[in-house]
């Protein structure tokens, strides 16, 4: 069954989706995008993450382009048209076509949309759940608004890139006085001496992820205390468990960092407590 995108106000096969070449995000990287999970069939926390993409649209002063109730049944059309029970879609707003100058379009210029949606295999998931990934620290050296949920993800592609020929699978930024900031694509949480889950306060210096967001509702659930501080290379390196959170994954558990072991070395259990409540807490809508 061949994918279908949505482009602009058209269904398209996904090997025929294209955007112009002026498009200001192909040239600029002005846009800005989301990723939410689809699982048996439900949108995971699409609320929030629309939430998300209007206090991103807003920082950049980028028009919505359609109403939140029209992208709504855009992405839930597009999801059914690629037959999505358990995956993703992606959506992109950019601020739209225009003669290549640095300053804004004219007022008026619509914005750009494109929403793609794919199956993914749970059982991929599964198997790192069970096993831990690996990751290396890097030196932050991201722009520094990256609370805003931007396309400029090159920092994070060549991040991302060192990891996998370290033979890990995340990058952890590190910020100018030793502190963890978050991941290339991840939020990062550790379990420290005390049993506390420990992860550095959403402010600008990081992003919000939204599964961040709630897996706070699902501590509160589980009666896990929650403490948003910095925390140094140091304490992350000898924390009772490391995990990363993100939209596609939940909850990784990080057993081994920069080559060496955390803890012992195996998935801890707050992290495993944590994923099985997970998507009891978490909103879900049909598709």
């Amino acid at each position: 069954m061949p994918r279908i995108a949505y482009v602009n106000g058209q269904y398209v096969a996904h090997t025929d989706a294209m955007v112009h070449i002026e498009d200001r995000g192909y040239q600029f990287a002005d846009g800005v995008y989301e990723v939410c999970e689809v699982r048996h069939g439900l949108i995971v926390d699409l609320t929030r993450h629309l939430d998300r993409l209007n206090r991103s649209l807003g920082e950049l002063r980028i028009a919505w382009p359609m109403s939140r109730a029209a992208l709504t049944q855009v992405i839930r059309q597009t999801l059914r048209r690629n037959h999505v029970r358990n995956g993703l879609f992606y959506l992109q707003v950019t601020r739209g076509v225009a003669r290549r100058d640095h300053v804004f379009p004219k007022e008026g210029t619509p914005s750009s949309i494109v929403v793609t949606a794919k199956s993914t295999d749970p059982t991929i998931v599964a198997k790192k759940n069970a096993s831990g990934i690996k990751a290396i620290t890097v030196r932050d050296n991201r722009w520094d608004r990256v609370d805003i949920k931007t396309v400029g993800l090159l920092p994070n592609a060549l991040a991302r890139q060192q990891a996998k020929e370290a033979g890990a699978q995340e990058a952890i930024y590190i910020d100018h006085n030793g502190m963890v900031k978050e991941g290339a694509a991840t939020n990062v949480w550790i379990v420290d001496a005390d049993g506390i889950l420990v992860t550095r306060p959403a402010e600008h210096g990081i992003l919000r992820g939204i599964t961040r967001t709630t897996l706070i509702d699902v501590a509160g659930k589980l009666d896990l205390p929650v403490a948003e501080r910095y925390f140094s290379v140091e304490e992350m390196m000898s924390a009772r468990e490391v995990f990363i959170t993100a939209a596609t994954s939940i909850c990784f558990p990080v057993v081994s960092i920069d080559g060496q072991t955390i803890a012992n070395g195996h998935p801890g259990s707050v992290s495993q407590k944590i994923r099985e409540a997970f998507f009891d807490v978490a909103e879900k809508t049909v598709i």
